[in-house]
């Protein structure tokens, strides 16, 4: 790393008793300017100097495409009722539809839509029909992203989840739950396990770099009862006195955010601890992960702002849901399982509650967009402008159990030059993989071809 005239690393993390608080973007500790060859299309820089950042978040069971779809291409107007929570975030917004992922048909291999769909989002691949360990799919997207920028953060990649994976066990229709459990593949028979407990995602970003370190450190805040910002005071009240008024503030609201999540995140551990059991064998939820949904997901979200804020990594996945979930939704007047009543066959009142659920995916997206915009980065830039996210399913209606004309957003600027604010309707049939190849090229991690791409999107 190359210090900056103060002497201070640009990439300076707050330390103190084996506790590490990584910065956000501060204009005291950035270079004049970035260098030309790491600007632009085509590298994981903006041009405003701030990284690239790109995530992948996957909800399962299709959608109710008729509230979904705008009523024209084009420019985007009022949106759809399914989409409604965007309309503030219209002007990084992206609708494409028409994209197919054929490798999530049968293509012969009979049943099994959700194992496929969901296997099959982030590698254009078809999944070996197996539940045993013979598994096979292929390297997912955001390992190739990964594998060209991850060295230039601690993590190369980030695996979030709400649901639990599984690695073994028959899911859907003869295929392993690895397939209907996890969106990122390292390699053709090793999914990368997501973390659903925001605690431990906390602690793996915040809790220090040795395990052994951690883990004595751990055990010595919480007998002292301390926040981890708690150790890194003396360093960040140094640190201050070198900042100009801006980065003063920044600083202060990035430290503040990180003390409101660890606060949440302890109150729902202290909640977990006392709440009394419930009758439902072999369900028991982990401790430390909230009760309702939408504070899980919530958390979560969180969670990867500050990871992308404070640059510990560029790449994230998280699917709200595994495919195929029956999970209900009581708190939003659907105490039906989510996978029965994709299966509606065209009855009104299950159509009705379907889209409910839809738009309850569509408020927490909201949610997070709106907390990356309100993170300020270099030249005026925010956090919502240096990333790329893409949104959707394998599925697009889950009665039909289909597999083109998915339901797809692409939200953020993608560090500039991505022209947002429109309902993008593609050619028939065209892989969703294109989309992928697209967006490989913006980041530095060009490839001539991915999964079953035929081309690069226009985007």
């Amino acid at each position: 790393m190359t210090p900056t005239p103060t002497g201070i690393s640009r990439r300076q993390a707050l330390r103190g008793l084996g506790t590490i608080v990584a910065l956000p973007w501060l204009e005291s500790l950035a270079p004049a300017a970035p260098p030309a060859a790491q600007t632009g299309v085509g590298s994981a820089v903006a041009a405003s100097g701030a990284p690239k950042r790109v995530a992948f978040m996957y909800v399962p069971n299709g959608v109710h495409v008729p509230d979904w779809t705008p009523a024209a291409a084009g420019k985007l107007g009022q949106l759809p009722k399914t989409l409604a929570a965007l309309q503030p975030h219209v002007d990084h917004l992206n609708v494409i539809s028409g994209l197919t992922l054929d490798k999530a048909r049968a293509n012969g291999d009979g049943g099994g839509d959700h194992a496929r769909a969901m296997s099959s989002f982030l590698t254009g691949r078809q999944a070996r029909k197996t539940h045993g360990a013979d598994i096979r799919i292929g390297k997912s997207a955001d390992q190739h992203i990964a594998d060209a920028i991850g060295d230039a953060t601690r993590f190369a990649s980030l695996e979030f989840g709400i649901e639990r994976g599984a690695l073994a066990g028959n899911c859907d229709s003869g295929y392993s739950c690895a397939y209907s459990s996890n969106l990122s593949w390292r390699g053709d028979a090793t999914p990368n396990a997501k973390e659903t407990d925001p605690k431990l995602v906390f602690e793996r970003l915040f809790g220090g770099t040795d395990s052994k370190d951690t883990a004595s450190v751990r055990a010595k805040r919480d007998a002292r009862a301390k926040s981890v910002l708690d150790f890194v005071a003396e360093d960040a009240k140094a640190l201050t006195k070198q900042l100009g008024g801006s980065d003063q503030r920044k600083l202060d609201e990035y430290l503040t955010a990180v003390r409101e999540v660890e606060t949440r995140i302890e109150k729902v551990r202290k909640e977990a601890a006392t709440r009394k059991p419930v009758a439902k064998p072999d369900m028991a939820a982990p401790a430390g992960v909230p009760k309702e949904m939408k504070d899980h997901v919530r958390l979560m979200c969180d969670l990867m702002v500050l990871s992308f804020q404070t640059d510990l990594t560029r790449v994230v996945t998280f699917p709200f849901a595994n495919d195929g979930s029956n999970r209900a939704y009581p708190t939003i007047g659907v105490p039906d399982g989510h996978h029965d009543l994709s299966h509606h066959g065209k009855d009104g009142k299950k159509q009705e509650k379907i889209q409910k659920i839809n738009a309850f995916h569509v408020e927490q997206l909201a949610y997070l967009m709106d907390r990356m915009k309100a993170v300020k980065e270099a030249g005026g830039s925010t956090l919502l402008d240096n990333v790329t996210m893409v949104y959707g399913s394998g599925i697009s209606d889950g009665d039909r159990h289909n597999h083109e004309d998915l339901p797809i957003l692409l939200l953020g600027k993608g560090g500039g030059g991505l022209e947002t604010g429109r309902h993008v309707q593609v050619a028939k049939e065209t892989p969703l993989m294109n989309l992928y190849l697209a967006m490989f090229e913006r980041l530095g991690a060009p490839l001539a071809s991915f999964g079953d791409s035929t081309g690069k999107l226009k985007i």
